[in-house]
């Protein structure tokens, strides 16, 4: 039997077969063997950032967004100022949903191939007293630049403010600290680096934070002190559960812990994204990001110049040698992205080069030479 076409994008990604397998079983979502999954692996989660002994991890059904959405709402009172770190479409993203929940927002933009600057935060703290929270994005999806999480946070705890971080892209992949990195909230999902299926959230919350949030979020499905209290009363979600993608993702971070946790895993997406990077160069394909700035976990590559290219079907070729990539997330420059993360390694990484050059070929796409060098 063919294999399924292998995804290079950032969520959802490949799975592998124990994945899988683990969600042909059927749960009863109040029944006590349920339960007992949820609760191991919300400790699981928890020992991942070292944040048994000052955090508690409150997961919520939906995708990524839907948990960032949930933390600034519980997070931040209604009264607060959120200043957006804003290198990118994910950033902008975060900026939105504040501003939809009725918080006042400020967005301190910088480019799109650079990552967001800790100096600048901290002028910008200084000249306005009255932002109580930061919201940034680790790993900045929409190009794959790696943002500096330790001197935001460092910042923020210098002027007493609220940090909350969407680690949606780097989460179990980067390191992740909370013995050293004080945030107030770090949000992640199923579907990314710990290699599950998507369809669960999970948000980090300081005890002392999630301790003040009561009332704090205009929503009931998406208020993460209320889910939080539940759990901890009853050891059940408030909600219907996403059964089968909880028992998934209990499954991958069993295979997490195996294969020897976040440093096995960073080692392995670095050298995917070292295959990627040198066999797509040796195509003439040029990385947007400098690679002291870029993250390996999705690189956003310059589109070609050629006029026989044409990203669709670009796209239709590559995925017809089995390998699923993604369009670019950029206004002002045409890219796309290829994704290093998931169940896959350097040989498959390779594969997709074979794929794209071979797709180059089909095309008559005689250069992958950007218009602008």
């Amino acid at each position: 039997m063919a294999r399924d076409a292998i995804l290079l994008t950032p969520g959802p990604l490949t799975t592998t077969e124990r994945t899988k397998r683990a969600m042909l079983r059927d749960w009863g979502s109040w029944d006590s063997s349920f339960i007992a999954v949820t609760a191991e692996l919300r400790r699981q989660l928890l020992a991942i950032v070292h944040g048994e002994e000052s955090h508690v991890v409150v997961p919520l059904q939906g995708s990524g967004t839907f948990a960032v959405e949930a933390a600034v709402a519980t997070i931040v009172p209604k009264s607060g100022h959120v200043l957006v770190l804003d290198n990118g479409a994910y950033c902008k993203r975060l900026g939105r949903l504040a501003t939809l929940m009725g918080r006042r927002t400020t967005i301190l933009g910088r480019a799109e191939d650079v990552p967001v600057s800790a100096d600048e935060l901290d002028a910008a703290l200084r000249a306005d007293a009255s932002i109580t929270h930061v919201g940034f994005i680790h790993c900045e999806t929409g190009t794959g630049v790696l943002n500096p999480m330790q001197a935001v946070a460092d910042a923020c705890a210098r002027h007493g403010k609220g940090l909350i971080v969407d680690a949606m892209s780097s989460f179990a992949a980067l390191p992740i600290d909370a013995r050293e990195v004080r945030f107030d909230a770090l949000v992640a999902a199923s579907g990314k680096c710990l290699e599950g299926v998507p369809g669960m959230g999970f948000v980090f919350v300081r005890n002392d934070v999630i301790d003040g949030a009561a009332g704090n979020s205009h929503s009931l499905a998406m208020d993460l002190h209320d889910q939080h209290v539940y759990m901890e009363r009853t050891g059940q979600w408030r909600f219907t559960p996403p059964t089968h993608v909880v028992a998934a993702l209990a499954e991958a971070v069993r295979q997490f812990v195996e294969e020897g946790g976040q440093p096995a895993r960073l080692a392995r997406y670095s050298a995917n994204c070292a295959a990627l990077v040198d066999g797509m160069k040796a195509l003439g394909f040029v990385p947007f990001l400098a690679p002291e700035i870029q993250a390996p976990i999705i690189v956003t590559f310059h589109a070609p110049a050629d006029p026989a290219y044409d990203f669709k079907r670009f796209y239709e070729a590559v995925k017809a040698r089995g390998f699923i990539l993604y369009p670019g997330k950029l206004t002002q420059v045409e890219t796309f992205r290829v994704g290093c993360i998931g169940a896959i390694g350097p040989a498959e990484m390779k594969e997709a080069v074979a794929a794209v050059a071979g797709a180059m070929k089909e095309l008559g796409i005689g250069s992958a030479a950007p218009a602008r060098g």
